[in-house]
């Protein structure tokens, strides 16, 4: 499992999340979440391919379309909430928001790079094992393109109510899930400096990636 592979799988699925076309209430509702999940793939390999600011990198560009599209499709909040774990609920509302906001700046940042080098990749989707009454599934996929198949999985949460359908709040690339890595991460950073630190530190790797040094 080599880095440039788990970045530019990550980077594919990060798209899918945030490339997405718009889908109604009611679709959202009524659509299984391997059929979402197949549905996002197929549409974001289409964009990756015409759309010139992707390939090319263009962080104002990736960072537009995440804030317009990411939202319907991901609880990133929860996603946020486990990464950093129990002190989650301990930080102020105004915590929690900074939290979110310099995780999805971190994850946008390090994979948009990343997403020039998606070119010939398929998706495969694997056979989703669940009962119609789940509200949690996890959906396996893989994709094969030049080198040997990725292994990708998506943990998603049937929402309720005004805005029904499956959310995405966790991923899992070839083995690793990227909450549960960001957790380990995090906790050595709320230990030692607490939760303003964690924010600090995140912040101060943002700017260290938007100035395009290693993050």
């Amino acid at each position: 499992m080599n880095r440039r592979s788990i970045f530019r799988t990550t980077a594919t699925l990060l798209a899918s999340l945030a490339l997405a076309g718009p889908w109604s209430l009611a679709q959202a509702a009524d659509e299984a979440p391997d059929a979402m999940i197949k549905r996002l793939s197929d549409e974001v390999l289409t964009i990756i391919r015409t759309d010139k600011g992707v390939q090319s990198g263009d962080i104002n560009r990736i960072m537009q379309i995440v804030d317009t599209k990411v939202m319907p499709n991901v609880n990133f909040q929860r996603m946020t909430a486990s990464a950093v774990g129990p002190k989650w609920r301990e930080a102020t509302p105004e915590q929690q928001k900074r939290l979110q906001d310099e995780f999805k700046v971190l994850l946008v940042r390090t994979y948009a790079g990343a997403l020039s080098q998606v070119s010939d990749e398929a998706i495969n989707m694997k056979p989703l094992r669940a009962s119609p009454t789940d509200t949690e599934v996890v959906v396996r996929s893989e994709i094969r393109g030049r080198g040997d198949p990725i292994q990708l999985e998506y943990r998603l949460e049937k929402t309720p109510g005004q805005g029904a359908g499956w959310r995405i709040f966790n991923l899992n690339v070839l083995g690793v899930w990227l909450v549960e890595t960001y957790r380990s991460q995090f906790a050595q950073e709320i230990n030692a400096k607490g939760v303003d630190g964690l924010i600090a530190t995140l912040a101060e790797r943002n700017r260290s990636n938007a100035a395009g040094k290693k993050g």
